[in-house]
């Protein structure tokens, strides 16, 4: 008995003891190793797992990129709808509101409430740091010979008093241009420190003439990783005139005038926004992130076409469509997405063109809108026989096209179908492609956000 009551006691010591290791034992650099990932709000967690890739039927175009592959993906997050008008939003004020403090803060001086003051000495070349919390006197530009109205002028029409010039709506960001640090003729080597001899790299440099952007490739030596980085310069503001100039012959103006920004479509798809816009805006959600709620996470960015496709399929590996069955109508005989029907008969479905997000049903992951109201763009590049060649795990066909690139190059893949499509389109495994620079009315996007761990 006085055995049975030890039991315990010695238990408990050898815990304090494995708890507390000798010095000089190796424990590790981070004291605490336990981490649980936030999860991100707006976002579904999209587990890890296989599915076959690739379309379920005949392609209607007999093309070659029919070909099917058993894939695997690593968990991820993703948004649980398309980015919405409000959302897109908030990126293209918030755009409008830095280049206004720019302003403010070059005409009214660093040592305005615009500026946050600091006790270190800053590069006076460099701007310094935004005070968000001040407020922009955006009714100060109807004042005459007012050092505001004078500061914020360059933003509006008709010397300061007119609309606001969205075409001034820049967003600058650089990146690491990791397809040519990654080339075998430009192999770091981790015995000398260095990378080859002659080894260069191609980026787009890009900057602001006029009002207008420009860039252009250039080639410059790689001898240190920061060579490798490109900026890029992106008009936020969507292509309001896609509505007119996707439909010719059609009457699309009420959209064309107020579906960006009058309140009533602010829980419909953004659309008008380029493949590189989609880019931007998840650099952008990323340093939002980290600058307000100081997060250490992975980047937000644009689906791969097999994160999309396993995502779209629901945890189901055959499903034809997002919600399992190979029909798109269920068994009352009501459509399952917004698609055209029927030749001319977009509305038996109850949209004309686009719907608010989450109308329908969401699949099995909790997805809405992977089929039909908007295609999306992914981050893949369009090759018809990708397939052939992409790896089996986490499988990814991509290529940062320069300017200076062909366009074929600037293909980039699209899924999910429209509004405007028939329910061919709406597959989880067909693909189609358009244009990193084109922007259309019937293609929007949404994020993903790679998980912390496996």
């Amino acid at each position: 008995m006085k055995l049975l009551k030890l039991l315990p006691i010695l238990v408990l010591v050898c815990c304090m003891v494995g708890c507390n290791p000798p010095a000089g034992e190796l424990v590790g650099a981070v004291k605490d190793s336990q981490f649980q990932e936030a999860h991100p709000y707006g976002m579904v967690f999209i587990r890890k797992g296989s599915f076959l890739m690739g379309p379920n039927s005949q392609s209607a175009v007999f093309s070659q990129d029919d070909n099917n592959i058993m894939a695997t993906v690593h968990a991820f997050w993703m948004d649980e709808s398309e980015i919405t008008n409000n959302e897109y939003r908030q990126f293209v004020n918030w755009v409008r509101d830095s280049i206004a403090y720019r302003y403010l803060i070059e005409e009214m001086g660093e040592d305005s409430e615009y500026a946050l003051q600091s006790e270190y000495e800053v590069d006076e070349d460099v701007m310094p740091r935004i005070n968000w919390k001040s407020k922009i006197p955006w009714e100060d530009r109807f004042v005459p010979d007012d050092p505001t109205a004078e500061a914020l002028s360059p933003m509006f029409y008709a010397e300061g008093r007119g609309a606001l010039r969205t075409t001034r709506l820049h967003y600058d960001y650089s990146w690491m241009n990791i397809d040519e640090v990654k080339k075998n003729a430009n192999r770091f080597d981790i015995t000398t420190g260095t990378y080859p001899e002659g080894a260069t790299v191609r980026v787009d440099t890009f900057w602001v003439e006029n009002g207008a952007i420009l860039s252009k490739t250039i080639e410059r030596p790689l001898r240190e990783p920061k060579d490798a980085v490109t900026n890029t310069i992106i008009s936020v503001y969507p292509d309001t005139m896609v509505w007119s100039r996707d439909f010719q012959f059609s009457y699309n103006d009420p959209l064309l005038h107020g579906y960006f920004w009058m309140p009533g479509y602010a829980e419909y798809p953004v659309v008008g926004v380029t493949w590189e816009q989609a880019n931007a805006f998840c650099h952008w959600r990323t340093s939002f992130l980290k600058d307000v709620g100081g997060l250490m996470t992975n980047a937000y960015r644009l689906p791969t076409e097999a994160e999309w496709e396993y995502a779209a399929r629901g945890g189901r590996k055959m499903a034809m469509y997002p919600w399992g069955d190979k029909y798109a109508r269920d068994a009352e005989g009501c459509f399952l997405a917004n698609f055209k029907p029927y030749r001319g008969s977009y509305y038996d479905d109850m949209g004309v063109s686009t719907m608010a997000v989450k109308q329908f049903y969401p699949n099995d992951f909790g997805l809405y809108d992977m089929a039909g109201n908007v295609a999306e763009w992914t981050a893949s590049a369009y090759s018809a026989i990708a397939n052939v060649s992409v790896h089996d795990m986490n499988p990814s066909y991509s290529y940062n096209a320069r300017k200076d690139d062909p366009d074929i190059l600037k293909r980039k893949v699209v899924k999910g179908g429209s509004w405007k499509d028939v329910s061919y389109y709406l597959q989880c495994g067909v693909r189609t492609y358009e244009y990193q620079y084109e922007s259309r009315s019937y293609i929007g996007f949404r994020c993903v956000r790679s998980y912390i761990g496996n």
